[in-house]
């Protein structure tokens, strides 16, 4: 499949990502979901490979690589078969600590995310009474003295929040109705939940397996140095790691729609019906390039988002764009995929395996061709922390 063209640097982290994700096949993945498990094997070796640290400054013991070159880490772990989610949120939540936190706060806390012995990646902001309407969110934090703020609340679809020490929250500080505007009045904190006391975190149980929980704060204490910028300042700061956020999440389903596409496009290379490939039959045909031109302009705009977010430009309409696209061109490509396989999947539903007419030749491989690992898992890591 032809790849957009990249710089070479980039070449070679993609090359590297590819490598690396050989190690964790389809297999891995299926177990994992069997058992609803949190890839912690797949994470330690994203971290130790320095492919999390890719935004955090090199000063910090980071990469320090662009938003171009993340974007291209997560598009090729995707692409690979496997999947980001476990992780994505380390690289994203990133942004608000790097570009508002203080020096004291980057220097506290990124050589110590860097190297892995810290994870941030859980992201606090949904609640079940306000939904996407983030401005409506009812978590509070109260200041005490000087030294610290009691927070009060609840979070919903806090995913990861079992397997991450830190956690970056958003609260309300200043009531709405005292507020000078909607937008203000929310601020942003570091909580570290390893040391704090009346949090209580309490897993989902969701149809796919991704590690998602809900969590409770009742008069938890927070360090008023771990508020990161300026206190009522916190939507401005969220809504720019949101853009980090859906340009990453963008080239994972790049990823995700080349997986697909690729293995509709081998399949209808080997199936033989009739004395041929089904591949040559325009019914197939059609449906697989159409999803590969779907594919390709959006990843256009997913490179013209990350460009923006690099120049320090507002990239908030093209980071929207790049993740409209890039989800319904991963979607198309799925269902691509499924109706190129359709043949195998129905003999698959009514027999055994064994007895599929294509066997052993394509049906043995039939499950890593087709079975995407949802990952998302939700079991107890080391990490984990009792409700």
């Amino acid at each position: 499949m032809a790849e957009a063209p990249d710089h070479d640097a980039i070449a070679q982290i993609r090359a590297a990502v590819r490598a690396l994700c050989g190690k964790f096949p389809g297999e891995y993945w299926r177990a994992l979901d069997r058992e609803r498990a949190y890839p912690t094997e797949f994470v330690q070796a994203l971290t130790e490979a320095g492919f999390l640290a890719a935004l955090i400054p090199e000063e910090y013991g980071g990469s320090g690589l662009t938003m171009r070159a993340a974007a291209a880490i997560m598009e090729e772990i995707h692409a690979a078969g496997c999947n980001g989610a476990a992780c994505h949120a380390q690289m994203y939540t990133m942004g608000t600590l790097l570009r508002h936190g203080s020096t004291e706060q980057k220097q506290k806390y990124l050589p110590e995310i860097a190297k892995g012995t810290l994870r941030l990646q859980a992201f606090g902001v949904t609640e079940p009474t306000s939904g996407t309407d983030t401005l409506s969110l009812r978590t509070t934090a109260t200041r005490e003295g000087n030294d610290a703020y009691i927070i009060d609340g609840q979070k919903i679809w806090t995913s990861r929040a079992e397997h991450s020490d830190l956690m970056l929250l958003l609260a309300r500080t200043t009531p709405r109705e005292q507020a000078k505007r909607r937008t203000e009045g929310l601020s942003v904190f570091l909580v570290d939940m390893r040391e704090a006391k009346g949090l209580t975190i309490r897993p989902i149980r969701t149809m796919m397996n991704h590690a998602t929980t809900e969590v409770f704060f009742d008069h938890m204490r927070v360090p008023a140095e771990n508020l990161i910028g300026e206190e009522g300042k916190g939507f401005r700061y969220i809504l720019s790691g949101m853009n980090a956020e859906r340009i990453l999440i963008a080239a994972e389903c790049i990823g995700d729609a080349k997986w697909f596409i690729d293995k509709a496009s081998h399949y209808a290379k080997e199936r033989a019906v009739f004395g041929r490939p089904i591949g040559q039959n325009q019914g197939v045909q059609f449906p697989i390039a159409r999803a590969y031109a779907q594919m390709r302009a959006a990843e256009l705009m997913v490179h013209e988002a990350a460009a923006l977010y690099e120049a320090g430009r507002d990239c908030g309409a093209e980071a929207n764009m790049a993740k409209l696209l890039a989800a319904d061109a991963s979607w198309a490509a799925a269902d691509v995929c499924v109706q190129t396989h359709r043949d195998c999947i129905r003999w698959r539903r009514s027999r055994p395996t064994s007895s599929c007419p294509t066997w052993p030749s394509t049906c043995s491989g039939c499950r890593d061709r087709i079975e995407r690992p949802s990952f998302r898992g939700a079991a107890v890591s080391p990490r984990a922390r009792n409700p």
